[in-house]
């Protein structure tokens, strides 16, 4: 028996060399490439640096009182929230359609479907920006389209005009991630047991009364992840904004990220210099604004599952 204790005793710590061996490059690179560049952007805050020269300039909060005092934050601020609002809603609606149809048994082609609404997902941020930046554009596919079958005589400025850059920002960034959410909402409508449809019918309920009283319901957890999920990706949608407005019109769709990329590597007003300092301030903001939101979502994430779990277990009593 002592013999045998040795050899799982002396098994259990072979493995555990071997697990920190293997996570050991993650670490390095988790440190070195996310956590280090965090801590430096607070110090970088409170400096005043272009990033080539000596960190010396010492400014305190001063980085802190000019973001909060300047309008183009505030108004960049406006435009994340804008996208994000959009994005999510038109992203987490259309997708629970979709996957409620593609979950029907009479539907035929599923394997199909999921995968074109899947291409997005793992299509490059960057290249749909491009693609679409020249479907929209004057000379576009869409204005060729719509100009050659007679319905407009001149160029639509989707991408010139304010509002409607805004709103094909929104479009685009719902489109890119409306697979995603659509496979989050299969699993949950997949793991809902099949007695429970088969009661309903029994008891006579048809598609939508099944549908609001009992897949909704029971789709509650699944919907705070979505939907914090979203929120998240939405305030970091630097790849597409850049890629697809670049801002415009007169920063008209500037979001946060691309505010702080423009400070960070052309000063965000001349394009001579370069206010890493300042840019870093307002990345600490952004980062503040995501955590508050994911605390939020968190929060009521975990009220919904003490609610659903109070409600069961007051059903099964």
């Amino acid at each position: 028996m002592a013999a045998s204790k040795t050899n799982k005793t002396n098994l259990t710590k072979s493995w555990n060399r071997w697990a920190v061996v293997f996570l050991m490059p993650q670490t390095i690179v988790f440190f070195g490439l996310s956590l280090y560049p965090i801590i430096m952007s607070y110090v970088y805050s409170f400096y005043s640096w272009d990033g080539a020269s000596p960190l010396d300039d010492f400014v305190g909060l001063s980085n802190y009182v000019e973001l909060f005092q300047t309008p183009r934050f505030w108004g960049s601020f406006l435009h994340t929230i804008y996208y994000v609002f959009g994005t999510t809603i038109i992203a987490v609606g259309v997708s629970l359609i979709l996957a409620v149809i593609l979950n029907t048994k009479q539907f035929k082609g599923k394997a199909f479907y999921r995968t074109i609404y899947f291409l997005p997902v793992v299509t490059t941020t960057a290249i749909i920006g491009v693609i679409m930046n020249n479907i929209f554009g004057v000379n576009g596919l869409v204005n060729q389209t719509i100009q050659t079958i007679g319905i407009i005589q001149q160029p639509v400025p989707w991408l010139s005009d304010s509002s409607l850059a805004m709103l094909i920002l929104i479009a685009v960034g719902a489109w890119k991630s409306l697979g995603m959410n659509m496979i989050y909402w299969l699993s949950g409508l997949q793991s809902i047991p099949t007695e429970l449809y088969e009661s309903a019918q029994l008891d006579g309920a048809g598609f939508w009364r099944t549908l609001f009283h009992v897949t909704l319901p029971l789709l509650k957890p699944i919907l705070a992840v979505i939907l914090l999920l979203s929120i998240v990706n939405g305030m970091h949608a630097f790849d597409l904004v850049k890629t697809l407005t670049n801002g415009d019109p007169y920063n008209s769709t500037e979001t946060l990220d691309l505010y702080v990329f423009n400070y960070a590597f052309g000063g965000g007003t001349d394009g001579t210099i370069s206010r890493m300092g300042y840019a870093s301030a307002a990345g600490v903001m952004l980062g503040i604004f995501t955590l508050i939101i994911s605390v939020i979502f968190g929060g009521l994430n975990m009220l919904t599952q003490r609610k659903s779990n109070k409600h069961a277990n007051g059903r099964v009593i």
